[in-house]
């Protein structure tokens, strides 16, 4: 048995059959099988759009063995009689909790929200109805923030290959789609997104976890830098070790964090609006027509830098996507962006933001409980602007020329849009540099400037990060643990599943 490694480029809406045909013409054999290791778009071009395939070939008629064997994450199992708890659902707490649980621990995992199954049912009440669920919203529940989203799963994130191959099939057999190993730029949308998460409990709970719903961190007990107990709903749970995977929305959860002695510093982080365009302006910019057979809708990726020297960027871009309301707390206003697997929706999203410090926010060497209650704040405010989750908007080209829109385009958003000046609800170090952003913008994508923008977009990222050790354990204590986005070291659902992979495999070593 031979091995080959080759690269092929086909039509974008090219058949199986296509493929191998390919295959026989450049090694020359008729029996083998096709591993696709990689397949990337190629749309530098817009007269010769397709797609880049990377796979391996193996048949009895290939003498040359070059196989390359992915590098695969080693967990091994000894009954432990040590007890964990993990605090929050999201990426970065389950499969901290998952790995942990493979390797023989007994693992409970607690969640200020429900399931996803009720939970999906309370966002629609949201929807629909503006009917707010402060268990059970686009930031709170089973499978965290990234559970609605467009659910993409690539990550800038270096030396994470093996977590980042697990985490990808631990999905497909939860039920997302196979393509997702091997896509450039995978994404599992949030219909398939929800199913996983349920599918992912179930296991969990098969094989001896703990699981338990509607359980928000109210307090540590500390005794000589070791958390004692913890205290949820007024009951107290004893743990050897904790792990928090709270997220960085939990503004609450990082307050009685800070009283009790976990240290957080200030970080960069970036804030903005939402932009929405139609899907169609994107796909003909991208790739010079509206459709193309055999691909889905077109994406972008935006960069720009002000004079000041301040990055301005697109963000967590949902093609065929809707606007969402994402705010964590009642009578507050965030918005986001959300996409199906098919991305077969009339509009397209991405955030426009900032990056930027806290301490060009408060004006002044900010502290993390400052910068808190300037984001508590600035989302009230927000949500003032209607007395209820009606966002206001503007048009791009308007934004530029501080002017509010005398008509605004058609919009996803389920709650309602309405002008307003937008310009002038951030601060203007901030609406500045979007305005010089949106230019740029508009020179790299046609049109860009035609867009919606709407709402306050403060999601990005965490503006804190706890200090840790490199294996995620709080400085200052020996048995507390913070993970993913709420740690401030991880964005996105690969970076911060790796993140709280990394850190159950290094207490698998203790």
């Amino acid at each position: 048995m031979g091995y080959k490694y080759i690269q092929i480029n086909l039509p974008t809406n090219y058949s199986e059959d296509e493929l191998r045909k390919h295959v026989q013409k450049q090694l020359g054999i008729n029996e083998f099988s096709i591993k696709i290791d990689k397949k990337s778009l190629d749309a530098r071009n817009k007269n010769n759009i397709h797609w880049q395939l990377s796979v391996n070939i193996v048949s009895n008629q290939i003498k040359s063995d070059n196989y390359f064997a992915p590098k695969s994450l080693e967990i091994n199992y000894k009954k432990r009689d040590k007890k964990v708890i993990v605090v929050g659902s999201g990426p970065a707490g389950f499969f901290a909790a998952h790995v942990l649980q493979l390797a023989g621990y007994a693992v409970t995992i607690i969640e200020r929200g429900s399931m996803v199954e009720k939970r999906t049912k309370e966002i629609k009440l949201l929807d629909t109805a503006g009917k707010f669920s402060e268990q059970d919203n686009y930031a709170f529940g089973e499978g965290g923030a990234g559970t609605f989203s467009d659910g993409k799963l690539t990550s800038r994130s270096k030396h994470i290959s093996a977590e980042r191959q697990f985490i990808l099939s631990e999905y497909v057999k939860a039920g997302a789609p196979a393509e997702i190993l091997f896509l450039a730029h995978p994404h599992v949308g949030t219909d398939n997104l929800k199913l996983v998460v349920e599918n992912l409990r179930k296991q969990f709970l098969e094989n001896g976890g703990e699981f338990l719903f509607n359980m928000q961190l109210e307090d540590l007990i500390i005794e000589n830098r070791k958390i004692k107990k913890i205290i949820c709903n007024s009951i107290e749970y004893y743990a050897d070790f904790v792990i928090l995977a709270t997220g960085h929305s939990a503004y609450d959860t990082y307050r009685m964090l800070i009283k009790r002695g976990i240290n957080f510093e200030t970080k960069n982080f970036a804030i903005g609006h939402r932009i929405e365009h139609e899907q169609t302006l994107i796909n003909k910019a991208q790739w010079g027509k509206e459709n193309i057979s055999g691909l889905k809708a077109a994406e972008y990726r935006l960069t720009s830098r002000t004079k000041s020297g301040l990055p301005v960027y697109t963000f967590c871009m949902c093609p065929g996507g809707i606007v969402v309301p994402a705010a964590a707390y009642n009578e507050k206003s965030v918005v986001n962006g959300m996409s199906y697997f098919a991305r077969n929706g009339h509009f397209s999203n991405a955030g426009c933001v900032v990056g930027i410090h806290p301490d060009m926010l408060v004006g002044h060497h900010s502290t993390p409980t400052e910068i808190l209650d300037w984001m508590d704040k600035r989302e009230e405010e927000f949500y003032n602007f209607s007395n209820s989750y009606m966002i206001p908007a503007n048009i791009a080209s308007d934004y530029l020329k501080k002017k509010e829109s005398n008509k605004l385009n058609k919009s996803s958003y389920p709650l309602g849009i309405k002008s307003a000046p937008l310009y002038n609800m951030l601060p203007s170090i901030v609406t500045d540099a979007i305005a010089e952003g949106l230019v740029d913008f508009a020179r790299q994508l046609k049109g860009f400037d035609s867009g919606t923008l709407m709402g306050f977009e403060s999601k990005t990222s965490s503006p804190l990060q706890v200090s840790r050790e490199k294996d995620g354990k709080c400085i200052g204590f020996d048995n507390l643990y913070f993970v993913g986005e709420g740690s401030g070291f991880s964005g996105g659902i690969i970076s911060s599943a790796a993140d709280g992979i990394k850190c159950a495999l290094s207490l698998c070593s203790k």
